[in-house]
């Protein structure tokens, strides 16, 4: 029951980065990525603080300390550079095919550093969600501007943080909270992109800020940061860290639905199958066949 719950809230969280994508194509016309990573992880770590004060969660040990740091840095930082800086040389369509690569790296990943056991119904789930988000963009995926590659790569080094963020982050998560972990490593990442867009300048257009920027900006951080990356790390302390990452095909399927409804984009056949794909792969990743069921309900029952 536990291993459900750990895959139900890492599709929640992924559904939830997809409607935020909506958000932050709002602000980028208004304000420049990284004041929007500011906000969005600044804005997420003063949500998060008090209610770890008041749960009275327990924060990562002492020696643990360096390591947060450094996953904060790595994913609440690093990770929006590269993710939003791939969007300057490819297109949203492509850049989402390529973040869904996350599951098959950290699949690759675990297995190469013993964290994780390599299974044929891992893979051939992973390999189902990721066709599925490939149909779901297939009308989206021919045009592609010159030097694209360079946007392709660039995303895949984000889904590459990500990967290496939920091996690592899952021991120290366990050790401590999924709550105290997430306000811990966001506030080191959110200082990080503070400080980058202080030394850039980049909170000069927040003056001329109305009430639908400030509204975009704070469902970033509360919906965006806060409860998504909250659920992440609910999701890594209770299932393994591809079971996690296999949701992440959710993402742009949920970004295509808000499309459809805020800026009535059109929907096409292909997202409707690409859907029925995506959600096949994940069963196939998270859950386990008859045969294995078997063996260790005999196993279990053995004095």
């Amino acid at each position: 029951m536990s291993e459900i719950f750990g895959v139900l809230a890492a599709v929640l969280s992924s559904a939830l980065g997809g409607t935020s994508i909506g958000a932050t194509r709002y602000l980028v016309g208004s304000i420049d990525p990284l004041a929007i990573g500011s906000f969005r992880f600044g804005i997420g770590f003063l949500l998060l603080l008090p209610l770890t004060l008041l749960r009275g969660d327990r924060w990562p040990e002492r020696d643990d300390w360096a390591a947060t740091v450094g996953l904060g840095i790595l994913f609440f930082a690093l990770f929006p550079i590269l993710f939003n800086a791939s969007l300057i040389f490819t297109t949203a369509a492509r850049g989402a095919l390529a973040l869904s690569t996350l599951p098959l790296l950290s699949l690759v990943i675990g297995a190469a550093l013993g964290s994780e056991a390599l299974t044929w119904r891992k893979s051939i789930g992973v390999v189902v969600a990721t066709s599925g988000v490939a149909v779901a963009l297939l009308s989206d995926l021919s045009s592609a501007p010159s030097g694209a590659w360079r946007g392709d790569l660039l995303m895949m080094a984000a889904a590459l943080c990500m990967a290496l963020y939920g091996i690592w982050s899952k021991p120290l998560i366990r050790r401590s909270s999924p709550i105290g972990f997430t306000t811990m490593s966001m506030a080191a990442g959110g200082l990080c992109l503070i400080l980058l867009s202080s030394f850039r300048g980049s909170f000069a257009p927040v003056a001329d800020f109305g009430t639908p920027q400030w509204l975009a900006a704070l469902y970033l951080g509360a919906f965006g940061a806060a409860l998504t990356f909250y659920l992440w790390a609910f999701a890594l302390e209770r299932t393994t860290p591809t079971r996690v990452a296999i949701s992440v095909t959710v993402n742009p399927i949920t970004a295509s639905l808000v499309g459809a409804w805020l800026l009535h984009e059109p929907l096409r056949w292909n997202l409707a199958a690409g859907i029925v794909a995506v959600f096949a792969g994940i069963w196939l990743a998270t859950t386990t066949g008859k045969r294995v069921q078997a063996a260790s309900i005999t196993v279990s029952r053995q004095p």
